[in-house]
């Protein structure tokens, strides 16, 4: 099974334009996300695709492999899907390029989804973090997702989901790390449709596959690896490392 990491990396970033350029510790963002990703030894090959010839540069000055975008895209999904769509390749890993941290257990746990899949009918996995402070709950920055007796998601929003109106039962409530893995023509699919109503509203790139009847398969991990979204994660981000 031929698998590979692709990094979308968009320079222009809506709450944080140029966060992937940012310096942490001696390394930019995008620089620990990408050898972090390679790091794992997990994949045949990782590939940064950017619209950004900053964004290249540092990547192949320093010995990586990049790719440009030939096109501006909706989405990191899109965009990697453009570069996807030549390669050889069973399994897709997406991995954000504001994830820095990012670790082999969790991209393992995502890998072996399809492992143990032989009759190949998931399409999809995703990860998912159970959290209890209300903080991240209530930040519009944190997605939550619900799923359900099989695992799958059933929706993704940037409100507390569920919503907690009966007071006697104790809700689990579950963040979204960002992190998805698609067969490619799952991938490829994910190009030809239209962007849905409520991804639209939300601005999440997954509600696509949901609103299309795909189903994602959430895997429960116990690691939270810190994103950087705005200048605050930034600073949460250099006092972790």
């Amino acid at each position: 099974m031929k698998t590979i990491a692709l990094i979308p990396a968009r320079y222009a970033a809506t709450r944080f334009p140029a966060k992937l350029m940012q310096v942490l510790g001696e390394k930019t963002i995008i620089r620990h996300t990408y050898e972090n990703t390679v790091a794992t030894l997990l994949f045949d090959e990782v590939i940064v695709v950017t619209d950004s010839e900053i964004i290249f540069n540092e990547i192949v000055e320093n010995g990586g492999y990049a790719i440009m975008s030939r096109q501006e895209y909706h989405s990191g999904s899109d965009r990697i899907a453009e570069a996807a769509a030549n390669i050889d390749v069973d399994i897709i890993v997406n991995v954000q390029g504001d994830e820095p941290f990012v670790k082999k257990e969790l991209l393992q746990n995502l890998l072996n989804v399809f492992k143990n899949d032989p009759k190949q009918k998931i399409e999809v996995a995703s990860l998912m973090y159970p959290i209890t402070d209300k903080e991240t709950i209530t930040n519009p920055n944190h997605v939550k997702v619900v799923v359900d007796n099989n695992m799958n998601a059933l929706l993704f929003s940037r409100n507390a989901i569920p919503f907690h109106r009966d007071k006697s039962i104790n809700p689990t409530y579950y963040k979204h790390i960002g992190i998805y893995a698609f067969r490619k023509k799952a991938l490829m699919n994910f190009t030809k449709w239209e962007v849905t109503p409520l991804e639209a509203i939300e601005k999440l790139e997954q509600l696509r596959y949901l609103e299309n009847g795909i189903k994602i398969k959430m895997v429960i991990t116990d690691e939270n690896p810190a994103s950087i979204d705005t200048p605050q994660d930034l600073e949460n981000a250099k006092n972790l490392l």
